[in-house]
């Protein structure tokens, strides 16, 4: 009568845990709802023209809707725990762009508060519960934990791919290749005995830069080494409706539920304590290696991955100067000028007032080419490689037309400027 009655507790508990079992279409969920946060947010503040503060609100009170429904059921169902993910994947990405064009918080500086907001939601997560497995999600304040990491790890996936776009000046195609190893390093480790539920975070944060970046893949302009060219919009639709198709089928298939103590053998499976910690030396050499990876790819001579191939001469499209390099010797009160005009433009971009930044776009080419005579002469260096930010800015407000293209193109001269 014991043995039976804990059966049929354990298995209560077991049925109702409120996440889906950590199969291949968790995985390709999670990265369709990511690419999903990226393009989705871009269209709806700069195509729409809603704006970005707006938008950032408008998605908070949807995100509290739909939590609140994932937080009434009483097992996991597809359609309101997916639904849940898509929407807090585009909150947390407006919650970084707010820090980085609203408020001008540097992404090396957003990417380490999210990194420390994350650690200590995780810390009194287990200082509270005890474990951080997503198979305990049974109670209200275990799952209350989950979706603030979840929701962190999304605003914290989206500051530190920006900053590897901006650090490298690498396209999204290529950037989408060191998550992506990153990833299969980590799945390695796990198949060989790594904790399962340390290597299920790590890998589910770098599923957001990976996401992010396959996303600006396919909706950034159709140009060397760019993108497919797709745009925000068809992108959103394709992924959207990926995401409701799979959903749809684990609904009636049900094959991401599963009951009783299934997963505890499929973990016990892989998982060997004694490896543990030489696999956590793995991956720390892995995240080393990457760190050095990106410091080697900064200091190469590159413009910023909305620049690249825009320049006016080859030099200048293969150049790389710093902020410091690129103004020191120019009149402060120039650049004070150019660095204001292009604040109006990212304001204008907030805005999603096409017809405005056209405008500014305009009046700043007129200022800069007005100047030439003056400035060039003082650094030809420094003038070309702005010249080359500036003729990508052009291209993808003409041009392009692209929110994605034309806020990568202004954060460029934003940072040369200062």
């Amino acid at each position: 009568m014991t043995t039976n009655t804990a059966s049929r507790t354990a298995a209560s508990r077991a049925l109702l845990n409120k996440v889906p079992e950590v199969t291949i279409w968790f995985w390709l969920i999670k990265i369709l709802c990511t690419t999903v946060g990226e393009s989705f947010a871009d269209w709806i503040n700069m195509q729409l023209g809603v704006g970005l503060v707006a938008t950032a609100v408008i998605f908070t009170v949807v995100f509290a809707v739909v939590l609140g429904w994932q937080l009434r059921t009483r097992q996991y169902k597809p359609s309101a725990y997916w639904l849940t993910v898509v929407v807090v994947s585009v909150t947390g990405t407006l919650y970084t762009d707010i820090l980085t064009d609203q408020l001008g918080v540097p992404l090396w500086l957003s990417t380490s508060v999210f990194t420390v907001a994350l650690a200590l939601v995780f810390g009194i997560w287990w200082a509270r519960e005890h474990t951080l497995s997503i198979h305990s999600i049974v109670t209200l304040p275990r799952e209350a934990f989950y979706w603030l990491a979840v929701l962190v790890t999304f605003a914290l996936g989206t500051a530190a791919g920006d900053w590897t776009l901006e650090l490298t000046g690498w396209s999204p195609g290529v950037s989408v290749l060191l998550p992506l190893a990153l990833i299969a390093i980590i799945i390695a480790c796990w198949r060989m005995g790594a904790n399962p539920v340390l290597t299920f975070w790590l890998a589910y944060i770098l599923t957001r830069p990976l996401g992010a970046n396959l996303g600006d893949w396919l909706a950034s302009p159709r140009v060397p080494d760019q993108g497919l060219g797709l745009g925000t919009l068809i992108t959103s639709v394709i992924f959207l409706c990926a995401i409701l198709a799979t959903v749809l089928y684990l609904t009636l298939t049900k094959t991401d539920i599963i009951e009783g103590d299934q997963h505890s053998d499929r973990t016990a499976t892989y998982h060997r304590p004694g490896r543990e910690w030489p696999l956590v030396g793995v991956m720390t050499a892995a995240t080393i290696a990457a760190g050095i990876l990106l410091n080697w790819a900064s200091a190469q001579p590159h413009t910023n991955a909305a620049a690249e191939g825009e320049g006016p001469t080859p030099a200048a499209a293969n150049l790389h100067l710093t902020s410091e390099q690129a103004i020191s010797h120019f009149p402060p009160a120039d650049v004070a000028h150019f660095r204001t005009m292009v604040a109006g433009m990212s304001t204008d971009l907030a805005k999603g007032d096409q017809a405005a930044l056209n405008d500014a776009v305009d009046a700043y080419e007129q200022a800069w080419d007005d100047d030439e005579s003056k400035l060039k002469p003082l650094d030809g260096k420094a003038w070309d490689f702005i010249d080359s930010q500036n003729d990508a800015l052009f291209s993808s407000v003409r041009e392009a037309k692209d929110p994605s293209a034309e806020k990568q193109a202004v954060q460029a001269i934003q940072k040369t400027l200062g």
